[in-house]
């Protein structure tokens, strides 16, 4: 190689343009020290343990034979009038309100990126329940300090998502967990996807099929949302964001 016998495979050095940062140089500027996930596992694909998600792919593929004999959903799409009534915003929280067990329930946050529909213990206690009628859950919620958040339990409620006119109702199963938040429920994906909603947050609304066909067409309560966001800031930051690590806790 010193000889210069082997020219030919060496890759000659190529100067950079003064002025120029190196492409390799941008490549990694910040050291990466770990992740922050959303909320992760509950029952979405069937629960925290293995027998119970294997039972669940076989049941999701035995129903994909099913959908193909569906009727056509109506077309769920968002237009210029959808923003005539949207408070101008860089990145409002997506809050809404729904009924369950005959009360309007405020302050309900929509993540469409986690997994697992979770209510407060003081939500469980304003609505008057009895610990008696929480059923157990042998999974934990894990925050991103790593400190675990006490999970009483789940309980499954009938949940109303209406408009004024038309509405849907479904039964969804709540992760009920002792920690402290400014919202009262967080709705994830599972429940979502089951009354097939796409949301906007530039439209600030979520559309969702009614069972007779129709469009349910849901604002987001941006006042509501500023007033959750800002005082979530005040008392303590992400009070909200766990994950969900399988295990018993």
């Amino acid at each position: 190689m010193k000889e210069g016998f082997l020219k030919e495979y060496l890759e000659a050095d190529q100067e950079e343009p003064k002025g120029e940062v190196s492409i390799r140089d941008q490549a990694h500027e910040t050291l990466v020290h770990g992740e922050l996930n959303n909320i992760s596992g509950g029952f979405s694909r069937g629960g925290s343990s293995t027998s119970k998600r294997k039972q669940y792919a076989q049941a999701m593929m035995s129903l994909e034979a099913r959908r193909l004999n569906q009727p056509p959903k109506p077309t769920l799409c968002f237009t210029s009038s959808d923003l005539e009534d949207v408070i101008s915003h860089e990145d409002d929280p997506v809050v809404i309100f729904v009924v369950t067990v005959g009360r309007k329930l405020h302050k309900v946050l929509i993540d469409q990126r986690s997994s697992t529909d979770v209510m407060f213990w003081s939500t469980f206690n304003s609505l008057q329940f009895s610990p008696n009628q929480l059923r157990s859950y042998d999974g934990c919620l894990v925050g991103f300090a790593r400190d675990q958040v006490e999970v009483q339990g789940y309980i499954e409620l009938r949940t109303t998502f209406s408009n004024g006119t038309l509405a849907r109702t479904i039964t969804i199963r709540y992760i009920v967990v002792n920690a402290s938040s400014t919202y009262n429920l967080l709705l994830r994906r599972p429940s979502l996807k089951r009354l097939g909603v796409i949301a906007s947050t530039t439209h600030m609304k979520m559309k969702l099929p009614s069972l007779e066909g129709g469009l349910i067409t849901i604002k987001f309560d941006q006042k509501m949302a500023r007033k959750c966001y800002e005082s979530c800031l005040k008392n303590r930051r992400g009070t909200y964001a766990i994950t969900v690590q399988a295990g018993k806790p």
